[in-house]
């Protein structure tokens, strides 16, 4: 078993109050019938949720983010997801705490995207 893959069932284990919240969302096919996973490993990094058929990765990003070396990896992790032929969308924590509505129509509105272009 990998290192990734290990690191990931952990991850799954110790969920954000924001990945709980966005995993109720998602799970079981609620939105559009598309299954999502969580804490999944893609290469060397583990993406917090992914729909592998629709190639759609939703990442949860806290204030720790903002900082200059978080930075420039999540910039490095999101060149090399897309050219594997991932959308990423990204939200903060505090939008799934603040604005669900708005995190859940833009993941809709994405899906209904990849789904029918």
């Amino acid at each position: 078993m990998s290192k990734n893959y290990n690191l990931a069932k952990i991850l799954r284990k110790q969920q954000t109050p924001q990945e709980k919240i966005i995993w109720n969302l998602v799970r079981n096919r609620k939105i559009q019938n598309i299954k999502f996973k969580r804490q999944y490993p893609i290469g060397k990094y583990i993406v917090d949720f992914v729909a592998p058929d629709i190639k759609l990765i939703i990442e949860l990003d806290g204030g720790q983010h903002n900082e200059t070396q978080n930075i420039k990896y999540d910039e490095e992790r999101t060149i090399f997801l897309s050219s594997l032929g991932f959308t990423i969308i990204r939200f903060w924590n505090n939008e799934v705490n603040e604005n669900l509505e708005g995190v859940y129509d833009k993941i809709y509105k994405t899906i209904s995207e990849l789904v029918m272009p």
